[in-house]
């Protein structure tokens, strides 16, 4: 396997539909009116040397190494910032242009360091490859006279070398080395939309500076590393790559972090990772990253990691190491014991949304073709199962409409119960950038999210609603819609059921649906909600993007269904800049709920009680399926609890931290009689497992992941799994003991039968994806190459159909006891329960969990910033450090849930949606007061926890 280079065109590509003919070097080319020359030359394969230009950057033209010379013309203008004409006649290379570059080339290397033999980007350097293309073989101008390199810094004298920053854990920066290209200042503005890098100081003084002097952990600068893959010398590096030196060979992989689905080069010195490159050609990220996918991958070598199979009889003895043969055994021993003691329906399992579809699908497919049962879950029921319920009943399908690429046409952008620059930080910095470009934005979000107010960015409307009460809200804005005649009615007669339209719109303009009539609960001035509806039906193409702030809520399946009336009512949907996307949390919760992972639905979402596709799977898997849904998560526990449930298979999920009312699910877990547990390392469920089998991290698999636009990418494996086996050969060895006689080789072969039983995954196959690099399903006859847009000449279920959405206020109210609302969300450096990225330098940003309080409710508690508090809600109570900040609104505090030592979920409720049992994280009545420390809970938990981890005596496998 070599390193995979990728092709720099210097400069976008042009998107007109034009085409003009030139001559380069004597050779005829046609491309887009608007290319520039560099770019149009590159297409010949003739590369013109440059240093400040790069093609996910508009042109900038300072280097002055790109220049051309054109027939007619005087002068040698840059070619990076010149446009192709008709008729256009350029030299690339002549005797002249050769002499100017090589002295631009001189001037460069005179004030640069002569390290290159001990330099990190040795053989990676721009500079160092632009020397060897002019054929510098000497320097004129020496390296004595005056330089940047020696130059003052901060006021001290002109002999003083200018400190080195690195202070950040992952990337170190080097003045003396920077040429002031600007090309780390453009990315961070143009691909990052942060603006936290400037160029300070002038001539020798030049010098790239995050903020007004500051070191890059005090900046702005949020780690994406868009600065360092586009600095094309050794100013800024990754500190990985100075201490192992210059990769190999790359894989392209696909970032197993959030719903993104970002693409990645993985360089690789052997088996060891150098970096991770952000890949060009990644339609969902396009070659940008956050500092989750770009650095964060640290975690699948941590020493947390568990590489040997364990058992315990117990869960307060220690664990004992044994082979794997033991291991699957003995777990497949107890699953028999146990429903031949209790009966078939009394074992279950949860599938992973961190793990590959293929692992996925094996999974459930061994809770219905080898427990004989349909008791099987994924996480997706405490995310966004109210996005499958709520978007197959009003357009037939339950994922996003849209490409994330969509957003680049979109005109108003609709952001609700979601924070995208920091839990879907790409898919932020591409709205940013749109926003940027004259987009309109709409917020609507209880608290004052990045997106409301930042650099160069500023929302029209942002509606502070108390959190419940997004029906409410979304019923508003269609209100306005319907009763000022905004509706789009051709589409709506054309695409939608009439009868249920007008049901609806009657139902929508009632007078207690008006954002006046509302306004007393839901806490938003009536005339922003009119002005936000206005803009939305009026304002051109339009888009929504939502969230766990929509979801995870009573009413989070009423709240999507409103949405997606209002986007109907308007017409955005079937094209281009519009839709309705959900932005997943996980990487593969779109391919987990896909693949089958609830209790009443296959693969593809076709109910089990479907006799005809009931029948084509037994068919395929020589097994009877049972006909009737199985449990899902919640009812787990509750079987747990009362005696009736005694098995359960976890892989890749960790429902300790994650699920809601940590006591109940300690009780039911602690209540059962085998957990088996699959995971990298021992995380809080294992605290109650008596089987632990290691799990493989997303380097060393092989498998497909669908990110929240549809899109089935590759996961590619670049080292050997640590623990012997990637997690789908796990799963097949316990199926196997069970009885099954399951054959797969590969995750290809997997897939293969995905697609015989899937209509929606029918073409799709590990060939292709390795042709075409990515498909959005729906993949079959109908759309063979993906269908990026949906519902574009009508919906799946045939017409659109329009819910009434009745606003049921939560049964959590605040009141004397508990007078604040909690809600939780995430934060940039982190993700979900942190088993990841706790693991990794992102703690340097967020150490632990705190409580976001307002100064108004601060200040009436007795409450000062850092101090400890003490958030007690009906559930339980727990303790943390205060923030005092008005990013929250009076009566609403707000916290993170990545630390298990601050045990968030004792204190949400067991509230949950009516239609899918997703809970309400996101409404909890509370009362904060000072406290002195931990409660006695966490303290017990914190024991419990350190006890389940002890590991007794090593069983040595003869094998070693």
């Amino acid at each position: 396997m070599s390193l995979i280079r990728e092709i720099d065109y210097g400069t976008p590509a042009s998107k007109s539909e034009t085409e003009v003919t030139l001559t380069i070097d004597g050779r005829e080319i046609c491309v887009p009116e608007g290319t520039s020359i560099m770019r149009a030359a590159m297409h010949l394969g003739v590369e013109i040397p440059k240093l400040c230009a790069t093609d996910n950057m508009n042109s900038f033209g300072s280097c002055r190494l790109c220049l051309v010379e054109i027939e007619g013309r005087n002068g040698f203008p840059a070619s990076c910032t010149t446009p192709v004409a008709q008729g256009m006649s350029v030299k690339t290379f002549t005797p002249r242009l050769d002499a100017i570059r090589r002295g631009v080339i001189e001037l460069y290397i005179s004030d640069h360091p002569l390290d290159c033999l001990t330099c990190a980007s040795n053989g990676d350097c721009e500079l160092q490859k632009m020397a060897g293309a002019v054929s510098l073989r000497n320097v004129r101008y020496g390296y004595e006279g005056k330089n940047h390199v020696f130059a003052r810094h901060n006021g001290r004298p002109n002999d003083e070398w200018k400190p080195k920053d690195e202070s950040n854990p992952y990337f170190t920066y080097d003045p003396s080395k920077c040429i002031v290209c600007n090309r780390c200042v453009r990315a961070c503005q143009e691909v990052q939309g942060t603006f936290a890098l400037t160029i300070e100081g002038r001539g020798f003084d030049s010098r790239v500076s995050p903020g007004v002097g500051e070191m890059f952990m005090e900046s702005e600068c949020v780690s994406c590393g868009a600065c360092v893959q586009a600095c094309p010398t050794a100013t800024l590096v990754e500190n990985s790559v100075i201490a192992i030196g210059q990769p190999e060979h790359s894989a392209v992989t696909t970032c197993a972090y959030c719903g993104v689905g970002c693409a990645f080069k993985a360089e690789m010195r052997g088996e060891e990772v150098v970096r991770m490159v952000p890949w060009k050609d990644g339609k969902a990220n396009q070659g940008h990253s956050c500092i989750k996918g770009r650095f964060a991958y640290g975690y699948a070598l941590h020493r947390d990691r568990v590489l040997s199979p364990m058992i315990r009889e117990k869960i307060t003895d220690p664990w004992r190491e044994v082979t794997w043969e033991e291991a699957i055994a003995h777990a497949a021993s107890e699953f028999k014991r146990i429903q031949a003691k209790y009966g078939r329906l009394a074992v279950g399992g949860i599938t992973s949304s961190r793990c590959t579809c293929e692992e996925t699908y094996l999974v459930q497919k061994l809770i219905r073709s080898g427990f004989c049962n349909n008791n099987v879950d994924t996480c997706a029921r405490v995310c966004h199962s109210p996005t499958g319920y709520g978007l197959s009943q009003a357009f037939g399908t339950s994922a996003g409409t849209q490409d994330f690429d969509s957003v680049k046409e979109a005109d108003v952008i609709l952001v609700i119960g979601c924070n995208p620059t920091d839990a879907h930080p790409v898919v932020g910095s591409q709205i940013k950038k749109r926003l940027r470009d004259g987009a309109k934005l709409i917020v609507v979000d209880p608290r004052r999210t990045e997106l409301v107010r930042t650099p160069h960015v500023e929302a029209e409307f942002h509606l502070a609603l108390r959190p419940g009460t997004n029906v409410a809200v979304v019923t508003a804005l269609a209100h306005v819609v319907v009763t000022e005649g905004l509706v789009n009615d051709s589409f709506v007669r054309e695409r939608c059921d009439l009868d249920e339209f007008q049901d609806w719109a009657a139902f929508v303009a009632e007078e207690r649906n008006s954002p006046e009539a509302v306004e007393k609960y839901t806490g938003v001035p009536a005339d922003l909600v009119r002005g936000a509806a206005r803009l939305y039906a009026t304002g051109g193409k339009a888009t929504i993007y939502y969230g766990l702030g929509v979801t995870e809520h009573s009413q989070g399946s009423t709240t999507v269904m409103a949405i997606a009336n209002l986007a109907m009512a308007t017409g955005n949907l079937g094209r281009r800049g519009v839709g309705v996307n959900p932005l997943r949390g996980q990487n593969n919760v779109q391919g987990s709920c896909d693949m089958g992972s609830f209790p009443h639905e296959f693969p593809g979402y076709r109910h089990v009680s479907n006799d005809a596709v009931r029948h084509a799977f037994e068919e395929a898997w020589g097994a009877k399926l049972d006909h009737e849904p199985g449990l899902r998560i919640p009812n787990m526990f509750d079987a747990a609890v009362d005696g009736e449930f005694k098995g359960l298979y976890v892989q890749g999920e960790d429902i300790l931290q994650s699920d809601p009312d940590i006591k109940h699910v300690s009780a039911g877990l602690g209540a059962l009689e085998c957990l088996v547990v699959q995971d990298l390392f021992l995380n809080e469920t294992a605290n109650y497992a008596h089987v632990f089998l290691p799990g493989a991290s997303f380097l060393e698999k092989d498998g497909t992941f669908i990110n929240a636009e549809r899109r089935v990418q590759r996961v590619r494996r670049v080292m050997s799994p640590k623990a012997g086996y990637a997690d789908w050969e796990v799963t097949q060895l316990l199926a196997n003991a069970l009885g099954r006689t399951w054959t797969y080789a590969h995750p290809s072969e997997i897939m293969d039968e995905i697609a015989r039983l899937t209509p929606a995954f029918a073409h799709v196959s590990y060939q292709k994806l390795d042709e075409v690099g990515s498909v959005q399903w729906p993949c079959n006859d109908a759309s063979p190459d993906g269908m990026p847009v949906m519902h574009i000449d009508g919906f799946a279920r045939g017409k659109g159909k329009f819910v009434i959405t009745e606003y049921v206020p939560t049964d959590e109210r605040t009141g004397p006891r508990f007078p604040l609302l909690l809600t939780t969300g995430r934060i940039l450096s982190q993700y979900n329960v942190g088993a990841q990225t706790r693991r990794t330098e992102n703690s340097q940003w967020h150490p632990e969990d705190v409580l976001e309080i307002h100064p108004h409710d601060a200040e009436q508690r007795g409450v000062r910033d850092g101090d400890w508090v003490r958030v007690q809600s009906r559930a339980g109570e727990t303790t943390l450090h205060a923030k005092i900040t008005d990013r929250v609104a009076p009566g609403i505090v707000y916290t993170t849930f990545h630390h298990p030592l601050c045990q968030t979920n004792v204190i949400t409720t067991d509230n949950s949606d009516w239609a899918t049992n997703c809970p309400e994280y996101k409404v909890t009545a509370v009362q904060v007061s000072p406290s002195n420390g931990p409660t006695e809970w966490q303290e017990q938990y914190r024991e419990m926890a350190e006890s389940s981890r002890r590991v007794a005596v090593r069983v040595v496998d003869a094998a070693e």
